[in-house]
């Protein structure tokens, strides 16, 4: 599961930079639950 999260991270990762910012995969419990970390600002 987690793979899976950070695959789809890794497709939306460059829209997320464009506007300075990013994101941090922080944990996936065996629940389900995807906790990540928003990085930066975005510009506009």
């Amino acid at each position: 599961m987690r793979e899976k999260v950070a695959e789809a991270l890794e497709k939306v990762r460059p829209f997320l930079q464009r506007d300075g910012g990013d994101v941090e995969l922080v944990d996936v419990d065996e629940s389900g639950v995807v906790k990540v970390k928003l990085k930066g600002a975005c510009g506009g």
